[in-house]
């Protein structure tokens, strides 16, 4: 499958049926060593109008996605760091 083809995929969190936009709203992570997708990012805007600053990211590491459907990704958790795929 091309990574063009799951960007139009929609992704849905499995536990609490939460939507979370389409993967390509996402920022998809590397391993520049390996190339291997990581997991997915997920930046939400500031709030405040003019305001640059990320307010929240959620990382979807690639090992919590549990089903690619026709139109959905399935997952099973989202982490609130972002550091998370840095080791």
């Amino acid at each position: 499958m091309l990574l063009s083809e799951l960007a139009e995929k929609e992704l849905i969190e499995m536990e609490n049926g939460i939507r979370y936009g389409y993967l390509s709203e996402t920022e998809c992570i590397f391993d520049p060593k390996t190339g291997k997708i990581l997991g997915f990012e997920l930046i939400e805007p500031s709030r405040m109008p003019f305001h640059r600053k990320k307010s929240a990211s959620l990382f979807i590491p690639w090992e919590e996605i549990y089903l690619i459907g026709e139109d959905r990704i399935l997952f099973r958790k989202a982490f609130n760091t972002r550091r998370h795929y840095d080791g």
